[in-house]
């Protein structure tokens, strides 16, 4: 192939994925021309990508209204992707003794500025928890600071980047300080997001791959919180374990 088919067809792939990621954001179906506005492409180089994404499932188009959205091959893909990340198999043996112990435990990984929860084991401290899916801007939440604050300068910019101005402002500040803690704590802004306690979890090469989090108990708004320490501590064993294992794979 030719050098400069070689970049079209790296053109080609990138815009895709960039249109995948605008679909990603805002209502679950758009309009082909916002997404060309959006993506600085023309509208016919945004829809000729669209029927070849159409075509694989991994955008469908709404018969009625013509609009676009996610399609279901992406669920299909990320299900493989996880059922091969070596980080929920080296946690696995410890989830279910995590949740007698503490309650609900969640899994979580950082991904372009962003919290993913890929793994959830829920505890009998009843309400309304976070879904294994749930995403949000890392920077919200405990499990995506230890994440953030732990990652690279690239992976750091793009979590403040996804970040509310006040989240911001307070990992500017506390960023050093963050990244010294063994633990931290946010508090959940609405009442279906509890209060958070996160522990990063390590590879073999000391590079934090992902975050164990659990609620904490009530009131529990605090590192200082004796009974924060006492939930850290359980998290942290659990995640020494697992980095064990992962370093001898």
């Amino acid at each position: 192939m030719s050098e400069p088919d070689a970049r079209g067809t790296l053109g080609t792939v990138r815009n895709a994925v960039l249109l995948l990621g605008l679909l990603s954001e805002g209502p679950a179906y758009q309009q082909l021309t916002d997404l060309a506005e959006r993506s600085g492409l023309s509208v016919p180089t945004v829809h000729r990508l669209l029927r070849s994404l159409v075509l694989a499932d991994l955008v469908e188009q709404d018969p009625n209204s013509s609009r676009y959205g996610l399609g279901p091959e992406l669920a299909r893909l990320a299900q493989r992707y996880l059922a091969r990340l070596p980080i929920l198999g080296a946690l696995a043996p410890y989830l279910m003794p995590l949740r007698d112990a503490v309650g609900t435990v969640h899994v979580a990984v950082l991904v372009r500025g962003h919290v993913v929860y890929v793994d959830r084991v829920d505890g009998s401290d009843g309400g309304l928890y976070r879904d294994t899916h749930r995403v949000h801007p890392a920077l919200e939440t405990a499990a995506g600071r230890v994440l953030a604050v732990r990652a690279d300068d690239d992976a750091w910019q793009q979590a403040c980047a996804a970040a509310m101005a006040y989240d911001r402002e307070l990992a500017e500040k506390d960023r050093d300080t963050w990244r010294e803690a063994t633990f931290l704590v946010t508090a959940g802004a609405q009442a279906d997001e509890p209060s958070e306690i996160a522990v990063p979890v390590f590879d073999g090469s000391g590079r934090a791959i992902a975050a164990l989090a659990a609620t904490p108990p009530p009131d529990v708004d605090s590192a200082g919180d004796a009974r924060a320490a006492e939930v850290a501590g359980h998290l942290s064993r659990a995640s020494r374990a697992a980095g064990r294992t992962l370093s001898h794979a």
